[in-house]
């Protein structure tokens, strides 16, 4: 199998070999390389500082355009401003192609008519925004979100578990640690290895390491997993009744890099090619009548809103939102 990253992609900001920087950018430059930690050998400087004002251009296009209505939502340089398109999707995604193996279905609830809006932070599912870092491994966050929210629902108890636990010890089920993976497979391993460490006593390091699950640190069991219908309609029933759903979205464009805040469509995004697992939250609709599902990414707080993007729901699977869509039971 092989992971969606490692399949070629568009690349903005092809850097000439003798690039030109804008002085005037100086000062800006070196206050976005103090304030997001950023160190260069010589050699990289300039390719990097190319890189980033290829990517400032752009956002600042973007962000006029916002201004004049053409968009529904803006853009902000942060940390990822010196990656290129593949080198982001090579270090920050790691959803893998979908799996093959049967499993449960979602069957939609025999209910009336489900709330016009939900969000499972102000119930308390939803533990804080988390950083993946420079690690390949947001199937895990996203896993990890799912199961969380179902333990609360079970247990009362909001408990964060251990995203490395699932990097370090998964691979016998398909997952690849930093280098990609797929939430299901997470899914079979906690459930065959009948536990998943606390992440108080299995810290996330964002590398691979050798697995160093202890039983007695487990919080959290899975009996099974079930996969949501390729359907916005079954994703919200889903999402209404059950809890925070794990997701795969495409995020390769530079518009989901760089966003900040706003409803969040993407005309060129794919409904199929998926290279990122986020963790559906809730959903809701605007004044206005724009629907959106709200999603919590695994790329901090400093990213979107405090680590949260709001992305247009019944635009025709935008971004491939409902096309993976799954959840563990306990």
């Amino acid at each position: 199998m092989i992971p969606i990253f490692f399949l070629a992609t568009l690349c903005l900001g092809v850097v000439p070999a003798a690039p030109t920087h804008d002085p005037s950018l100086d000062d800006e430059w070196q206050e976005w390389k103090t304030r997001h930690g950023k160190t260069y050998s010589m050699d990289e400087e300039g390719q990097k500082r190319a890189v980033w004002e290829n990517n400032r251009k752009m956002i600042e296009l973007h962000n006029e355009d916002y201004t004049k209505g053409k968009h529904g939502f803006h853009l902000e340089m942060n940390a990822f401003g010196d990656l290129t398109n593949i080198e982001f999707r090579q270090l920050m995604t790691g959803f893998q192609s979908m799996g093959t193996k049967e499993m449960n279905v979602f069957q939609e609830p025999l209910l009336g008519d489900v709330p016009k809006s939900v969000d499972w932070r102000n119930l308390s599912y939803v533990t804080p925004v988390k950083d993946q870092g420079q690690c390949s491994s947001c199937w895990a966050f996203s896993a990890v979100g799912s199961l969380e929210g179902q333990i609360f629902r079970k247990t009362g108890q909001l408990i964060s578990l251990s995203e490395q636990n699932l990097v370090d010890c998964s691979w016998s089920y398909g997952n690849i640690g930093c280098f990609g993976g797929l939430m299901e497979y997470a899914f079979r391993y906690v459930k065959e290895n009948r536990g998943l460490d606390t992440r108080v006593s299995y810290p996330y390091e964002a590398r691979n390491g050798p697995c160093r699950y202890d039983p007695k640190n487990s919080a959290a069991n899975v009996t099974d997993f079930v996969k949501i219908p390729i359907s916005e309609d079954a994703l919200m029933k889903a999402v209404a009744t059950v809890g925070p759903i794990s997701v795969g979205v495409d995020s390769h464009h530079h518009s989901f890099r760089f966003y900040k805040g706003g409803m969040y469509y993407e005309p060129h995004c794919s409904s199929s090619n998926l290279d990122h697992a986020v963790l559906v939250v809730g959903y809701g609709e605007e004044s206005d009548g724009n629907k959106y599902w709200m999603v919590k990414n695994s790329w901090g707080q400093g990213w979107g809103m405090n680590g949260y993007i709001k992305m247009a729901r019944d635009r025709n699977n935008n971004c491939g939102i409902a096309t993976y869509a799954i959840y563990p039971t306990v």
